[in-house]
């Protein structure tokens, strides 16, 4: 995970805000609140030489939403997470 980006412990209630850059207007930014269920790194099909088993990791937070919705965020150098238990 990006040192930037603290790691909660399951249960803890976060806002996590992600931007997605846009060339022609300032970014777009969408955020989501919910109860942190797993963090992970995980590999996707994608290949990427002398990496761990050659393939592409990513940083992946899976929350649950109040209406038990399960969301899994790709965590990038964009992301933030805020701690709502503060």
């Amino acid at each position: 995970m990006s040192a930037e980006l603290p790691i909660f412990s399951p249960g803890t209630r976060v806002r996590v805000t992600q931007q997605i850059s846009n060339s022609h207007d300032a970014p777009w930014s969408n955020s989501i609140e919910g109860r942190v269920c797993r963090y992970r790194q995980s590999k996707t099909g994608s290949w990427f030489a002398h990496a761990k088993d050659d393939r592409l990791w990513l940083d992946r937070l899976e929350i649950e939403r109040e209406d038990g919705e399960l969301v899994v965020l790709n965590l990038d150098q964009f992301t933030k997470l805020e701690n709502l238990e503060q």
